[in-house]
């Protein structure tokens, strides 16, 4: 059975291999499957970013160009902006007035980040009710399903407590979203660490190739590989990460067992993997390249996405505020 699934990501420009393989091929999947509604988080980034937001406009471009490079289809899932959608703020209001503050503080992530980012005030209303407007990014659509690693579950329960808190107090009105775990590829930077803009070791889709094969030369491997005739275990060796992701099963297996004989060096091995990961990559940057130079198509594709939501949004807080006995 077809169920709403509903899911966002903030904009902090463009995006990279471990964005790609980690949630984008799983919306690929699911707009094949569901109703799907896809969304640019602007105003969560506010919730981080609000003293830096000339980035902002940039990023949304960046980011709606990659989606569109990967395979998301405007005409399968809904594409749109979230400030382009005032109901998802308006929503939070309305449930920002039932929802006690002991459960927006006890979000794993809330001290967590605070702690992240001692060089920015956290100190915010909009820091501490983000999980608020997450719950109403998915209640506006009657969201049945949110695709979510294990570690945003948490996330996703508070936003269940908040629907089922409503629901109690004025009646069935929100459904109560499930998560839809995914499993999460494990894409490592280029230092051997989880790829994130934060650590500087990512691959970025729409990168060029000189760039790409520079980040892959200087790429960690095996440290127990100090001379060219020492041996090598490729599970310890992140360069190896790639190879699983990128090239065939008959490349891997030569590798392997290449590698723990010590019959073949770093280096080639970097080569091959950097070659392998820029055929992959081909597709996606000559159809983000055409869609650049397609700029007014961009944006007309997310203006009509977030007509389409706003029209479904504006439709279900009627039912809000009917169930809270408000006139609208």
């Amino acid at each position: 059975m077809k169920k709403t699934v509903v899911s966002g990501m903030r904009p902090t420009g463009r995006l990279h291999l471990g964005h790609y393989l980690g949630v984008l091929k799983n919306w690929l999947k699911l707009q094949d499957e569901h109703p799907c509604y896809f969304f640019i988080a602007d105003w969560h980034a506010l919730t981080t970013e609000y003293a830096n937001t000339e980035i902002l406009k940039d990023s949304v471009e960046q980011i709606m160009l990659d989606w569109l490079a990967v395979g998301l289809d405007p005409e399968k899932s809904t594409l749109f902006l979230q400030s382009q959608v005032p109901e998802h703020a308006e929503l939070q209001l309305l449930l920002g007035m039932m929802t006690p503050i002991s459960w927006l503080e006890r979000v794993p992530s809330y001290k967590e980040l605070k702690q992240e980012l001692k060089d920015r005030d956290l100190s915010t209303y909009g820091f501490l009710g983000y999980p608020l407007l997450q719950t109403a990014d998915v209640a506006i659509y009657q969201a049945e399903l949110v695709p979510v690693g294990q570690d945003q579950v948490a996330h996703l329960e508070l936003s269940r407590e908040i629907v089922r808190r409503f629901n109690h107090l004025y009646g069935e009105t929100l459904k109560e979203p499930q998560s839809l775990l995914t499993e999460e590829a494990k894409v490592l930077g280029t230092d051997g660490r989880k790829m994130s803009k934060s650590y500087n070791n990512s691959i970025y889709l729409s990168e060029d190739e000189d760039s790409i094969r520079k980040k892959m030369m200087a790429c960690l491997t095996d440290p127990a590989r100090v001379r060219r005739t020492d041996p090598g275990d490729p599970e310890l060796c992140p360069l190896f990460s790639y190879h699983k992701l990128f090239s065939s099963g008959d490349t891997i297996d030569q590798i392997n067992e290449e590698c723990r004989s010590a019959k073949i060096g770093c280096v080639d091995c970097k080569k091959i993997a950097c070659e392998n990961l820029l055929q992959y990559l081909k597709p996606i940057q000559q159809k983000r390249a055409e869609l650049s130079e397609k700029k007014s198509l961009v944006k007309a594709i997310m203006e009509a996405g977030s007509v389409k939501a706003k029209k479904i949004a504006e439709a279900n807080l009627r039912k809000v505020y009917q169930a809270m006995g408000l006139t609208n």
